[in-house]
């Protein structure tokens, strides 16, 4: 049996190398058009900031390492650019030499990934791409051979903030572009607010709302036209995200679907019983949603080349679909994330319910303990539909642990059953996912009433209701929402002829502990009462553009 793989790096050579652990027979040949067949992709913005120095480890594999330890014919600066289905044959062009030939397959295989996505504007062959190791090299040459000093990063998705941070730790001033009120689209915006105060901390100038017009040459600068502004800067560079590289899939007649994705079934076949398909390229099905999606992920095109491999030689291997799990760095916040978020919840009219907590990463007494940002969604029966989480350390343990009952279907109340591990530089007693359930339980219960912060520019303009901040003095004081009176929480039981019984009361921390606390003490007396979800410190991150737990002061004991 002869296949042809077309594309390398995760889908192609995952795929080359399954394939031949499991049989030696077949006659494996990849044609990958760039020079280099398996390489770090996600590691690239890493090498611009000389995180990773040596330039041989972003390469996994060549073709000679691939011919002596997998026996697979690799050909690289090698574009196949037509498939012929009829006579079951490519056509590929050597592009060092320009010479076009044939080459026979039993079955197919297009890992042809995604294109960078550039912007038809005035001037953009200007800017530059980060797409592959080329663009890496090209990128890290102008940087050392110019005296660049003012970089232009327009999108702020995965790589934009990647090549951000790591554009300022080379030396650089970094104007960030977004045409979105947000970076990173894909959580919602208060949680992207954290990102955005670390970005500024790091001296990442924000340009959000406003979008790349044209790129003009003048005087040895780049003048960046931005909707209401210009920019002189030495580079640009643009992530704007990546698109289906489907052109050889459309030309030969295969069946495409949501933006020009490759539609496959469950074994990974394409609308042809010989040609499969992985990767950028292909819709594959959201899990929690049921409908179809494209994901840019190194994981699933991993998986999904295994299972190609399984398939064409003759297991029966099935895949399910995807959940987008996630997770980058910006600078010293982890951000991650899985499923669905809020914005398409709303958009798509599916009912919801969230909750937001703020537990450290381990015990607050052990030194450097930091607070997480956790929200999770989920629907009427408790189900997750999705999570978001930041901070320093943790972020990727919780995300899994999401992710996993996402995909074992086990529910939010439901975590409050398992126990974790626990010493006090790992984690807390109360592990974060089982507050995250204790909380939830809760609101089942009847134990607490939420709002949230979107809430509270509409409530402080209400009178017959009461805001109250149970913070410290000290925390009120360096900064609080307008209309709260501050009684402490300790204070609490000594000051409640202050409170009004027949009003409803709306109270509020630093990060909704306390305030729940309070909301016990007060509904046990009879009292109407609401808790904000997020706290303080959510508030001040999104309305004041605030790194808030710089905000906090130590109040009372932890609760056992």
């Amino acid at each position: 049996m002869k296949v042809i793989i077309i594309g390398g790096v995760a889908g192609g050579a995952t795929c080359a190398t399954r394939l031949r652990r499991l049989s030696e027979d077949i006659d494996i040949t990849i044609y990958e058009k760039s020079g280099y067949v398996s390489y770090a992709n996600c590691g690239l913005p890493y090498y611009l900031g000389n995180v990773i120095k040596d330039k041989n480890k972003l390469t996994l594999q060549t073709p000679k390492s691939f011919k002596e330890r997998f026996n697979v014919d690799v050909f690289v600066n090698h574009e196949v650019i037509k498939i012929d289905r009829l006579n079951k044959e490519v056509i590929v062009k050597d592009l060092i030499n320009n010479k076009i030939f044939k080459d026979k397959y039993d079955k197919l295989v297009i890992s042809t990934g995604a294109k960078a996505i550039i912007p038809n504007i005035e001037g953009r062959e200007l800017g530059f791409s980060l797409k592959n190791v080329e663009d890496t090299f090209k990128i890290d040459d102008l940087i050392n051979k110019n005296n660049i000093k003012n970089v232009v990063v327009v999108g702020a998705g995965f790589i934009g903030l990647e090549v951000c941070e790591n554009l300022v730790r080379r030396g650089l001033n970094v104007y960030l572009v977004e045409m979105q009120d947000q970076v990173l689209s894909l959580i919602d915006k208060e949680m992207s607010c954290f990102i955005e105060n670390e970005l500024r901390k790091n001296n990442v100038i924000l340009k959000l709302n406003k979008q790349i017009i044209s790129l003009k040459e003048e005087n040895g600068f780049i003048i960046a036209k931005l909707t209401d502004e210009e920019i002189n800067c030495d580079m640009v560079v643009f992530s704007l995200g990546v698109k289906a590289e489907t052109k050889l899939a459309k030309e030969c007649g295969l069946k495409l679907g949501l933006k020009d994705g490759i539609v496959v079934d469950d074994k990974l076949l394409t609308s042809d019983k010989d040609i499969y398909a992985c990767g950028d390229a292909i819709i594959t099905t959201n899990l929690i949603s049921g409908k179809d999606n494209l994901i840019n992920l190194a994981g699933p095109a991993n998986k999904q080349a295994r299972i190609i491999a399984d398939n064409i030689y003759g297991l029966n291997s099935i895949y399910k679909g995807g959940i987008g799990t996630s997770i980058l760095k910006i600078f010293n916040l982890n951000c991650a994330f899985v499923g669905l978020n809020e914005k398409y919840l709303k958009n798509n009219n599916i009912k919801y319910n969230k909750i937001y907590l703020s537990p450290n990463n381990h015990a607050s007494y052990y030194p450097n303990s930091y607070p997480l940002t956790i929200k999770i969604l989920f629907n009427l029966e408790y189900e997750i539909l999705g999570a978001q989480v930041i901070g320093k350390d943790m972020v990727d343990k919780t995300i899994d642990i999401l992710a996993l009952a996402i995909c074992k279907k086990i529910n939010l109340l439901e975590l409050e059953d398992i126990d974790f591990a626990y010493a006090p530089p790992f984690n807390s007693s109360k592990a974060p996912i089982n507050m995250a359930s204790y909380i939830a339980s809760n609101i089942r219960l009847g134990l607490v009433k939420q709002y949230d912060i979107f809430d509270v520019e509409k409530l402080i303009n209400e009178k017959n209701i009461i805001l109250l901040d149970v913070r410290t003095k000290e925390e009120y004081e360096l900064g609080h929402i307008k209309n709260y009176i501050n009684i402490p929480l300790d204070d609490l039981r000594c000051n409640l002829s202050l409170l009004d019984k027949t009003k409803k009361i709306y109270v509020m921390c630093q990060s909704a502990l306390r305030s729940y606390l309070a909301c016990r003490i007060l509904a046990n007396l009879g009292y109407d009462c609401y808790n904000l979800a997020g706290g303080y410190r959510l508030y001040a991150s999104y309305y004041l553009e605030q790194k808030s737990d710089n905000l906090v002061l130590p109040c009372g004991k932890e609760i056992i």
